[in-house]
């Protein structure tokens, strides 16, 4: 190829692939599949390789847009990123405060908070320094951003001042200005580059940006609105944020503590008129309690904290015509009807698609073909109907009638009694979800099998490579290296990460498996109760609904998972190729020796991590604390312990459990 042509083809790879860009991250609506984006980028890629004297700093290939690009490592979070409860209205907001008022048996103080439109930042310091800035990620693990995080000016790089622990975790926002957004979208028009739709989409893609250089250039701010760590220097969460600010964090003068549940809803009031007047974009207020004590006892869901709660503004809604209602298959065979919309300019995107979520909502909203519809995008990724205008409707249109047979694989659909949702009951043949089980199956919260995406995935069971999970077992390298964008090296690497996946404990390996209605949490529940596969295999009914958590859905639905002959082959065969079926294979499993006991871990260790610490408390039977109160039963401390913790503990008559000592408690040789 002659340099010209190069140079040619370059600039319409890039501007070709800065459309599907926006397309899929910025309006949600992708035009093209992976598979085919992969393939430009590489054809990008290949072409600034050979031809380097039109490389650019703002092509493509240097930005991350998303993980089928993943250039940023990976870490765990200390303290896992759950989201928060939503509710749109003052009624849920007061039920909100009757449970925390009963579970308390008193009124308690609230922090309320601006709810920021950014993107999430988890920031460790050790020794006064910035050591690791992390995304969200999936809430357990985030990409280290770190070199970004330090071109920003509003995020201390280093932080002084009294009671400041050894190593702290600050949470905030990033944030990119208004006046900011409009500086930078003149610039990409300016450049011939797609505009961003909103400011929260431009600090995140910003924040995704491999040259740190861009970052810095973009202006982004950060609010910060949590302090977390083993050695926090006041009991209540307000009083640690005005310390954070006092050691140099961006804590917003709006944050306020409320005495009282009305204060709370003066708050809420005041900011809805006032948040167009903030330079960022706020989409409601956050509630917290500000008792630690009480947070504690109040605990988390699987998904969020009991103590805390998100009030939403009103959504912006618009109206649009329903052109049809098409039915998706997941994994598990839930079908959902998804609407199908004329294309609307709806809080910062164009929709053209909006969930139905089930046949009630259907029937709920009487729709029918070509209905004008109203449409809202209230704190959800997808937007929903929340209405239809009769008004309009011509009188021969078609109702929207739900589907009876599965529209993969035509089998019958299942609505079982007390569910909303129908469901294709052939799962060992429907390809939807044959292909979602296997994704399940190698997720980062399952088995964590790298290398192998979605598109992946389709291509193996495209080529009858793979049919189940158990087949992934079975593949071998010189299978994998004919097959398109594959190669020796990543076909070694997916070899080699579905070995490693063999070191997954008992409890991920239950979640991995997919049984209906058997989450994360349930799976470990599962796992601490019936420590091998087979005794969970051979359990009653009824002694599965006398475990805690485990009500009649899920024991029927496990019931029937183990009743299934295809999946006893299956579970025999991952067996022989060594997966883990037994609780006795994790570390640090032995008894019930810490039932009843809250225990708090605090310094640091020689002979585990603290996250190992943690996984064995909870598998002796204790509960993790992180806080220290008078219901804490011990400290289990390690080296560099605050002194202020140990005046505490010496305060409250907590004892102080060494590392050796704490072994020998639980067993451990």
């Amino acid at each position: 190829m002659k340099r010209s042509e190069a140079k040619e083809k370059i600039e319409e790879l890039r501007r070709e692939i800065e459309e599907h860009n926006y397309n899929y991250y910025v309006l949600n609506n992708p035009v093209i599949t992976d598979f085919e984006f992969d393939l430009l980028m590489n054809e990008l890629e290949t072409l600034e390789k050979k031809f380097p004297e039109f490389r650019s700093d703002d092509s493509p290939t240097g930005k991350v847009g998303s993980d089928l690009i993943n250039d940023f490592r990976q870490y765990v979070h200390e303290y896992p990123m759950l989201s928060l409860g939503n509710t749109y209205n003052e009624e849920e907001l007061r039920d909100f405060n009757s449970r925390i008022e009963k579970a308390t048996g008193t009124p308690v103080d609230y922090v309320c908070e601006l709810k920021y439109d950014g993107a999430s930042i988890s920031i460790i310091y050790r020794n006064g320094r910035l050591f690791r800035a992390l995304t969200r990620g999936d809430g357990t693990k985030g990409d280290d951003v770190t070199l970004n995080v330090r071109t920003i000016k509003s995020i201390p790089e280093r932080v002084a001042g009294e009671n400041v622990p050894p190593e702290f975790v600050m949470r905030g926002e990033i944030l990119m200005p208004r006046a900011v957004f409009d500086r930078l979208n003149d610039e990409r028009t300016k450049d011939g580059l797609p505009p961003f739709a909103n400011p929260r989409n431009a600090a995140s893609g910003t924040l995704k940006t491999l040259d740190p250089r861009i970052v810095g250039s973009r202006d982004l701010d950060c609010n910060f609105y949590f302090l977390l760590s083993e050695d926090l220097p006041h009991e209540t969460h307000y009083e640690n944020l005005m310390e954070a600010a006092k050691w140099g964090f961006r804590v917003p003068e709006s944050v306020n503590l409320c005495k009282s549940f009305e204060e709370v809803l003066g708050f809420i009031d005041h900011w809805e008129s006032e948040r167009k007047k903030l330079p960022f974009d706020i989409d409601g207020v956050v509630l917290k309690v500000n008792s630690l004590r009480i947070q504690e006892e109040l605990g988390f869901t699987a998904k969020s904290p009991r103590w805390a709660i998100a009030y939403k503004y009103k959504a912006e809604r618009v109206s649009t015509k329903l052109l049809s209602v098409s039915f998706q298959v997941g994994r598990t065979g839930n079908i959902t009807p998804v609407a199908n919309l004329e294309p609307v300019y709806l809080a910062g995107t164009t929709v053209k698609r909006a969930t139905l979520h089930n046949e009630d909502q259907i029937a709920m909203l009487d729709l029918h073909l070509n209905d004008t519809v109203f449409v809202e995008k209230g704190g959800e990724i997808i937007p929903k109907i929340v209405g239809v205008d009769h008004t309009t409707r011509n009188e021969n249109s078609v109702e929207i009638r739900f589907i009876e047979t599965c529209p993969e694989c035509g089998t019958p659909l299942i609505r079982n009694e007390g569910e909303a949702n129908h469901f294709c009951p052939n799962y060992l043949h429907c390809p939807p979800q044959l292909k979602g089980r296997i994704e399940h199956f190698i997720s980062r919260k399952a088995m964590d099998i790298d290398g192998l995406g979605e598109e992946t995935v389709d291509l193996l069971f495209n080529k009858n490579l793979i049919r189940n999970y158990a087949d992934l077992y079975e593949l071998r390298t010189e299978q994998l290296i004919p097959l398109e964008r594959m190669g020796e090296k990543s076909a070694s690497n997916i070899i080699k990460s579905i070995r490693d996946s063999l070191k997954v404990p008992y409890s991920r390996v239950l979640y991995a498996l997919g049984i209906r209605h058997v989450g994360e949490t349930v799976a470990r529940t599962i796992a601490a109760r019936f420590r091998t596969i087979d005794e969970l295999s051979s359990a009653s009914i009824d002694t599965l609904t006398s475990v805690n958590e485990i009500g009649p859905k899920i024991a029927s639905s496990i019931i029937s998972f183990f009743a299934d002959a295809d999946n006893i082959v299956i579970i025999n065969r991952l067996k022989s190729y060594g997966l883990r079926f037994s609780a006795e294979e994790m570390k640090g499993l032995s008894s019930d020796k810490l039932n009843g006991k809250s225990i708090l871990i605090s310094g640091v260790f020689q002979k585990h991590s603290r996250d190992e610490y943690k996984i064995i408390i909870e598998n002796n039977g204790g509960k993790n604390v992180t806080s220290l109160s008078g219901n804490t039963s011990f400290i289990l401390a390690g080296e560099n312990m605050g002194p202020a913790k140990k005046e505490k503990a010496a305060e409250l008559k907590v004892m102080l459990v060494g590392e050796n000592e704490f072994l020998e408690m639980i067993g451990e040789e």
